[in-house]
């Protein structure tokens, strides 16, 4: 039997289908889940996720084969009643968002979303194998069980005081191991710890049951793997509980990233273990697991893949998938987006075997007409198809401009006087002596040093900022040039952020003018792979920065509010007013009491106002006579 399953991996998700391995299921970079046949090598389904963008998913799991429950279709001949009640049909996604996405592949549709279990992204999923159960370990140091009839979570707990990177249910669906940076074997019955392990220094990645023999009797073995970690360890379960260290480590050139095996179910029967690295390579080991061995056991076998250039360059092995025969693997090679897959047959008696393919020539987009809806025209073997550029799009530029400018010998050619016209340069409108380039002659030289791969003229024209000028050079550009402008492009936009920034003005005009014509491109997943890659990783903190920067600039606002209100507290008046005190008020009203029998209160009602403003004048001009009012009133 050999293991499959979703762990928490430093790479892309990749998982064969159980038993038949007829599927493979991937997700790239752009968060779509892709189903490949292996057996006619072309794309079975492709299913989008809502959030297939902000909730990346991080781990597959297929689920064990089982009779699908199809909807109202046609009657099935009885020939093909046998082969569905055997065929896989769940595949359990996690997300980084939380949730758990299952998808139906004999639907070809989305089958439910299991919410609200973690609040955490969802770094490993297993399936239990015979209920219809699901188990999923996340970053928020639970592992939750699943009911998938009912779509709710069944069972909740703590599983570690850290993360929760790998799973593994046991081939009788009695134990389960977890683990972060220990690993713990659980009862699913008691829900209660039954064993702990030391494990690894750094997270443990991949966890799978090495043997099917029960735990009572010493003979139940699993091995384990962690990041940055360049061992597997074999860890054996035993009576008396003292199963705390390894038994076995296998050595590998770097950190396991993909790993199938073949369980042994009796003690005369070697495991047989496949080990896909990161650096691409893979290593294959057979072991009979009868106790400890102190040193670290060497790869039976390596695998390596190159190319055929000249000079040769390694192409990454994907995921690896044994077979019954002891001779044969079935590899998948090359792009995420696009991937090979091959049934080669190894000979295991030499230490290392090297694999040349040509990578490019097998690269080539095969859908089925349930997943294209692009109809191909059935045509003759005399009609002929005219599609822009020349055939392959890969011909050098220095040849298909040249073919072009014989091609296009027509009236509406310019002569040789016109042209001269428009390269000539004109002073009157940059500054004073210095020439400035028309459009057309950044189209010209951008074509020159495509050709010539000059560094210079390319940064001449490419250090442009105006974003009208870079849309008319682009859109004067010849077709043939437009595919290494793309490759330039990307070339540099891998280099310094302020050389990038520029970049992708001009990457913005090549998509806006040529759109169809990179569409019509036979190798368009290749070329425009890796320049998605580089963007992907140049934006993937731009939106946590966002965030970091609203949160600073609310902070560095209140502060500075904070700041201006004790200033304007400290802050002395420019300008001070102060009244007349209020004795001095009655004092002036006092010394207007005796003045009541003068001749100024004779006069008419009517002078009122004049009156008053003249006791006002007569008061301040006689200051000093304060004390008559008073004498007066004491000889009266």
């Amino acid at each position: 039997m050999a293991a499959d399953g979703g762990s928490f991996s430093l790479g892309l998700p990749c998982v064969f289908s159980p038993k038949s391995r007829q599927y493979l299921a991937l997700c790239a970079q752009d968060g779509r889940l892709r189903i490949w046949n292996t057996d006619i090598k072309t794309l079975n389904q492709e299913y989008v996720p809502s959030a297939h963008l902000s909730a990346t998913c991080t781990c597959i799991s297929w689920g064990p084969c089982r009779k699908a429950k199809e909807g109202p279709q046609r009657k099935k001949r009885k020939s093909d009643a046998g082969q569905v009640e055997n065929q896989v049909d769940l595949l359990a996604l996690g997300t980084a968002a939380g949730s758990v996405i299952i998808y139906s592949t004999v639907k070809g549709a989305l089958h439910c979303t299991l919410d609200g279990g973690h609040s955490g992204g969802v770094n490993c999923v297993q399936w239990h194998p015979e209920d219809c159960l699901l188990y999923s370990g996340s970053d928020d140091t639970r592992i939750v069980e699943w009911d998938l009839q009912t779509g709710k979570a069944r069972c909740k707990w703590k599983a570690d005081r850290a993360s929760v990177t790998s799973l593994c249910v046991s081939p009788d669906g009695k134990l389960l191991l977890s683990a972060g940076h220990t690993i713990k074997m659980w009862d699913l019955e008691t829900k209660e710890v039954y064993r702990k392990f030391t494990g690894h220094s750094t997270a443990v990645t991949t966890l799978r049951f090495a043997t099917t023999r029960p735990p009572d009797s010493n003979g139940l073995y699993f091995l384990s793997g962690a990041a940055q970690d360049r061992l597997l360890s074999v860890w054996q379960v035993r009576e008396d509980g003292k199963d705390k260290n390894s038994v076995v480590s296998f050595n590998l050139t770097d950190e396991p990233h993909h790993i199938d095996l073949l369980t042994s179910s009796s003690k005369d029967e070697a495991v047989r273990l496949a080990v896909v690295c990161k650096d691409g390579q893979l290593h294959l080991f057979e072991h009979l697991l009868n106790g400890p061995c102190k040193k670290p056991l060497s790869p039976l076998c390596t695998v390596q893949m190159t190319g055929v250039e000249d000079s040769p360059v390694p192409v990454p092995l994907l995921a690896v998938a044994l077979t019954p025969d002891n001779h044969s693997l079935l590899l998948a090679y090359g792009n995420h987006l696009q991937p090979v897959m091959e049934r080669v047959e190894v000979n295991t008696a030499e230490r290392h075997v090297c694999l040349t393919r040509d990578v490019r020539t097998t690269l080539s987009l095969n859908m089925e007409t349930t997943v294209s809806k692009v109809k191909t025209p059935v045509g003759n073997a005399k009609s002929k198809v005219l599609v822009p550029g020349l055939p392959g799009h890969q011909a050098p530029v220095k040849g298909a401009l040249g073919s072009e400018k014989r091609k296009g010998t027509d009236a509406k050619e310019m002569s040789i006087e016109e042209r001269l016209g428009k390269i000539k340069m004109s002073p009157e409108k940059g500054v004073k002596g210095a020439p400035s380039l028309q459009t057309d002659n950044y189209a010209v030289l951008l074509v020159q040093g495509l050709e010539s791969k000059d560094i210079n003229i390319l940064n001449k024209v490419f250090h442009t900022r105006k974003d009208n000028l870079i849309k008319k050079t682009v859109a004067l550009l010849p077709l043939p040039a437009v595919l290494p402008l793309v490759e330039e492009i990307t070339k540099r936009m891998q280099g310094h952020p302020y050389t990038a920034v520029l970049m992708v003005r001009w990457l913005k005009a090549v998509l806006m003018q040529h759109t169809s014509y990179l569409a019509s491109l036979p190798d368009l997943v290749f070329q425009l792979g890796v320049l998605y890659h580089v963007i992907e990783s140049r934006v993937k903190m731009f939106h946590k920065l966002s965030k970091l920067h609203g949160k600073l600039y609310l902070l560095m606002t209140q502060v500075a509010t904070s700041g201006k209100e004790v200033k304007d507290v400290e802050h002395k008046a420019k300008l001070v007013y102060e009244e007349e005190s209020s004795d001095e008020d009655n004092a002036s009203g006092d010394e207007g009491l005796p003045d009541e029998d003068s001749d100024n209160w004779e006069e008419d009602e009517t002078m009122e106002d004049e009156a008053e403003e003249g006791v006002r004048m007569e008061s301040k001009v006689n200051g000093d006579s304060d004390i008559e009012p008073g004498n007066e009133s004491e000889e009266e």
